[in-house]
């Protein structure tokens, strides 16, 4: 079945929020609102169909709250897991080597191996944040860091959780926003024979209890936005132990400074910076 999918920008998070709701009229399958990370103040609504849109009810909603005129595009049918299959490599980041089954053969007899499947693509290590985070894993290792108290927050797939729990014996928490992400996130350690050794749970930041029972950490990861991350910074500084490490990420170039600047703010010191195609990985010391 084809999926039809209208897409419009509008600035600011609220009146992309009330056009969001106003397009559940139109009983889309689904909704999504994003911040456009590039400086511009826009969000995107989009909404997804089973069959075409009334463009005129579109038109208009788009009229009545400011926002550019919706794009209309069909997408054909696709089986999703065999294209990842097919379109994702194994990836090496130091140490690491991430990799789906289908690819088990490959896995060097030296490397640490993290199998990640293509049905749970998003955060797979082939992006250059993840690959980077992965990477200043890797550098800390190399340098005698060892934690004993890890949580990767926004873990998507988690693994940069699976990475740090196959490195050191100790648990590792793992938490993200979004419901799926954990399920993900648990059948990866399962996947990984590290059912009892990686810790998932929802959370916005450090949210939770378990989170605070936990803290302070002596390594924490996060792979997410710019905006989240400098909004972070100050729970960072309290959740993360003396002498501790952090590990940022799901930052443009331009983006880095900014996030720079709100942690020795927060009371950090860069340690690292690492640039992979058009993203930047920070480490940083508490």
């Amino acid at each position: 079945m084809p999926t039809f999918t209208a897409l419009t920008t509008l600035p600011g998070k609220a009146a992309a929020y009330a056009l969001s709701e106003a397009l559940e009229a139109l009983e889309p399958t689904g909704v999504g609102v994003f911040e456009i990370e590039d400086g511009s103040g826009l969000w995107e609504v989009g909404g997804y169909f089973e069959a075409a849109p009334d463009e005129v009810a579109l038109a208009l909603l788009a009229a009545a709250h400011g926002a550019r005129d919706f794009a209309v595009s069909e997408l054909p049918e696709t089986d999703w897991v065999a294209q990842v299959r097919r379109e994702l490599h194994p990836v090496s980041a130091g140490r690491f080597f991430v990799y789906g089954s289908h690819d088990a053969d490959l896995l060097p007899e030296d490397a640490v191996g993290l199998l990640i499947e293509a049905a749970m693509a998003f955060g797979t290590g082939h992006h250059g944040t993840t690959q980077g985070c992965l990477e200043a894993l890797d550098a800390l290792i190399s340098e005698g860091f060892v934690a004993e108290n890890t949580v990767d927050i926004g873990c998507g797939t988690a693994v940069l959780a699976l990475a740090a729990a196959k490195t050191w014996p100790a648990p590792v928490l793992a938490s993200d926003i979004d419901q799926v992400a954990v399920d993900v996130a648990r059948a990866n350690a399962r996947a990984n024979d590290l059912g009892d050794c990686v810790i998932c749970i929802e959370a916005a930041g450090f949210d939770h209890p378990r989170l605070v029972e936990a803290a302070p950490f002596d390594l924490i990861f996060a792979n997410i936005l710019k905006g989240p991350l400098i909004a972070l910074a100050p729970d960072m500084a309290r959740h993360s132990a003396a002498g501790g490490r952090v590990i940022l990420s799901g930052l443009l170039l331009a983006q880095a400074d900014d996030v720079i600047a709100a942690y020795v703010t927060a009371g950090f010191t860069l340690i690292r910076r690492a640039e992979l195609g058009d993203w930047a990985t920070l480490t940083l010391g508490h």
